[in-house]
């Protein structure tokens, strides 16, 4: 497991019709990973986004590979409203299936226990529940009076994230970032990039090995110097918000979109 691979052979795994679990902008995003996917051209993903998303999913999005989207939100956080994403939303361009940061997060726990659902609080009264069929209010079975929703299990076909390092072993550092394990344990496979490769065992030092998603989790990893760019990656580098904010002006309309994303490919190329 953990199988050390190039990026174009990491993104070539990635194929029509498959359930991706994306991570959320500040817990290391796959952005040149996301740019060798975006060559193979796959169609109808499945996109889970941990909890929410951003520029990743709307240039997704917006290149027309998305055929379903669970997430939160779709933000580019400071920098404003995700276009593609509302442009697609506007368009019915994909199935939306709007949930909860809490949700997504029970669902994950239940693929990853191999359970069907996962009981969550909070959604009663809402009007989620309307546009979920897959969500169901059943009464608590030790408690009279107490209905309780109840999510589906998510189990991703891929897990998919950026992080610092990994291990010859193919063992990998994600900090604090617990949601990104999440991910990994609920997917039938998690391919990662990384800003290098260590040749000692991340998990020998039991001080740090808290951190270190096990070998065992991993399908591939490949190296990608700065790949979660433009979005930052703690302890590594910030976000480039001048480039996101780029990205939000031109991805308003259809060929400033495509316009960006001709040089975003461009970008990654040496790094592929």
């Amino acid at each position: 497991m953990g199988e050390i691979v190039s990026l174009q052979q990491l993104a070539a795994q990635v194929r029509d019709g498959m359930t991706v679990a994306l991570s959320s902008d500040n817990a290391g995003v796959a952005m040149a990973a996301t740019a060798a996917i975006l060559a193979n051209r796959p169609k109808n993903l499945h996109l889970v986004c941990v909890p929410i998303s951003g520029m990743q999913a709307d240039m997704l999005i917006g290149e027309g590979l998305v055929g379903t989207l669970e997430t939160s939100a779709v933000t580019l956080g400071e920098a404003g409203g995700a276009p593609r994403f509302a442009d697609g939303i506007r368009n019915g361009a994909f199935k939306m299936m709007d949930a909860t940061c809490p949700a997504i997060l029970a669902g994950l726990v239940a693929g990853q226990k191999g359970v069907p659902f996962m009981p969550i609080r909070g959604i009663i009264g809402s009007d989620l529940l309307a546009s979920r069929p897959d969500w169901k209010v059943i009464d608590n079975p030790f408690a009279e009076n107490d209905p309780i929703v109840v999510v589906s299990a998510i189990r991703p076909d891929i897990a998919l994230f950026h992080a610092p390092e990994a291990d010859r072993f193919g063992n990998v550092r994600i900090g604090r970032q617990t949601e990104l394990a999440a991910m990994a344990y609920a997917a039938k496979t998690t391919l990662v990039t990384v800003e290098r490769i260590v040749e000692t065992s991340l998990l020998a030092d039991e001080r740090s090995a808290a951190g270190v998603l096990p070998a065992l989790y991993v399908g591939a990893i490949a190296e990608a110097k700065h790949g979660a760019w433009p979005l930052g990656l703690a302890g590594e580098y910030v976000t480039d918000s001048a480039e996101v904010a780029r990205y939000a002006k031109m991805a308003r309309s259809a060929d400033g979109f495509a316009a960006y994303m001709k040089g975003f490919a461009q970008a990654f190329e040496a790094v592929a």
